[in-house]
């Protein structure tokens, strides 16, 4: 009933943005609340699951946002025309230098020079691949660079991207996985942390492929547009129903839309993450972040099952930060910062309950909903604290202007309040509460 009641106040604090504010304002929350709880969902895999402390969640997230405009934007055929061959030769330059790296340190186990050779091997792949990429990326960005400057993408339905978001993210997370799993978990952040940079500098510099802090904006929706609600029969009968104007229902419309395909994704990960933790595979995924050393002793192949539980994770944080980009309508590069997509993503697993599947969840709605709301909740004290002073002191003007800080401090309140109260989260793990 406890668990209920949380969930229940939540709702009823969106319900009060929609009736006080806006019910725009209050559906943008909820859409990003439930994209935030798919978000936690990913790392509890890592963490409640597996004990993995990843602090690279921006760049699986900024992976997925990549793969949303790789599919659903349409191709730019003049930069395909002037610069897809030298891409192409490039890219299959790169997979040639990574297979023969490979190879090497394969067959040459147990050689003095082995090092030595695959260094040689990457060292020259390198200026290979370069080779290609450079004249090729300077054509491709000289065509019509206002609004243009890259290659653009398949031109699919941006739903398909999804999916796809999270093959690369799980992909990326395979590669990152096999070089630093076999590390402390303090390196293994360390680690994380510095490739998701690297990712992120990436599609800030590479403009040939997403122009780069230019960004990539008008990218397709999965729901209709509200011009074209707003000329529709049906909808404007709709609307006279609902005693409502067309133009403010069209847009609640698309955010309810919105928050239905979200809905989906979130109780189909929910169903898998719990299938997972309640079957042998899950009791093996804890007895081993509780005792690595006892499951190794079983026979258990640790370092193959952290690999599994990282991919896994990441694939979900990749489809979330797909769902992100389709719901900005845009790829923006530079937005991709720590303190929203690991920081934030981190205290919501904490709040909500590490291990706990419905504690994530809760996490992500807490956490977001007081994200956003805590600007004008602190606008409001403070309007209301210093009303009786004099309109023109210089002390009500601060305290007022300093009310926009008011985010960090609610964040940092609420996570020592859940720290002191509920140690292990609102929603513990139910086997750490018997």
């Amino acid at each position: 009933m406890r668990n209920i009641v949380y969930f229940l106040i939540i709702g009823a604090l969106i319900v009060l943005v929609g009736q006080f504010q806006s019910w725009n304002l209050a559906l943008s929350i909820l859409n990003l609340c439930i994209i935030s709880a798919i978000m936690a969902l990913g790392v509890n895999i890592q963490w409640g699951y597996a004990g993995l402390f990843n602090v690279g969640i921006m760049g699986f997230a900024a992976l997925g946002g990549l793969a949303a405009m790789l599919i659903s934007m349409p191709p730019v055929r003049e930069a395909w025309s002037v610069g897809g061959l030298g891409v192409t030769g490039g890219v299959l330059a790169m997979i040639l230098t990574v297979v023969c790296a490979v190879f090497s340190y394969r067959k040459m186990q147990g050689r003095r020079f082995r090092m030595f050779i695959v260094i040689l091997i990457s060292v020259a792949g390198y200026f290979l691949v370069r080779r290609f990429f450079d004249p090729a990326s300077d054509v491709i960005e000289k065509v019509n660079p206002a609004a243009s400057g890259y290659l653009g993408g398949l031109g699919l339905p941006i739903l398909l991207a999804w999916p796809v978001g999270g093959i690369l993210a799980g992909a990326a997370a395979w590669v990152v996985g096999k070089i630093t799993l076999g590390l402390r978990a303090d390196y293994l952040a360390i680690a994380t942390l510095g490739i998701s940079e690297i990712i992120v500098a990436m599609l800030k510099n590479e403009d040939w492929m997403t122009r780069g802090v230019k960004n990539v904006v008008g990218l397709p929706r999965p729901v209709p547009y509200e011009i074209n609600l707003q000329q529709s029969e049906w909808f404007i009968q709709l609307s006279a129903r609902l005693e409502t104007d067309p133009v403010t229902f069209s847009s609640i419309f698309v955010k309810l839309c919105y928050a239905g395909l979200f809905g989906i994704v979130l109780l189909l990960v929910l169903y898998l993450s719990e299938k997972a933790l309640r079957s042998p595979w899950g009791r093996m995924m804890r007895a081993i972040r509780d005792n690595e050393i006892s499951a190794e002793a079983m026979g258990k192949d640790v370092k193959a099952r952290h690999l599994q539980v990282f991919v896994l994770g990441s694939v979900v944080v990749g489809i979330a930060g797909a769902m992100l980009t389709t719901l900005d309508g845009q790829l923006t590069p530079s937005s991709y910062q720590p303190l929203r997509f690991t920081f934030l993503i981190w205290v919501m697993v904490i709040v909500g309950g590490s291990g706990n599947n419905w504690g994530a969840i809760l996490g992500g709605f807490v956490i977001w909903f007081f994200w956003i709301e805590s600007e004008p909740m602190g606008i409001w004290l403070m309007n209301t604290l210093t009303s009786q002073m004099d309109s023109g002191s210089a002390l009500r003007a601060h305290l007022i202007d300093s009310a926009q800080h008011m985010r960090l401090m609610t964040m940092g309140l609420i996570l020592l309040l859940t720290l002191r109260f509920s140690p292990r989260g609102l929603i513990p793990e139910k086997n750490a509460q018997h």
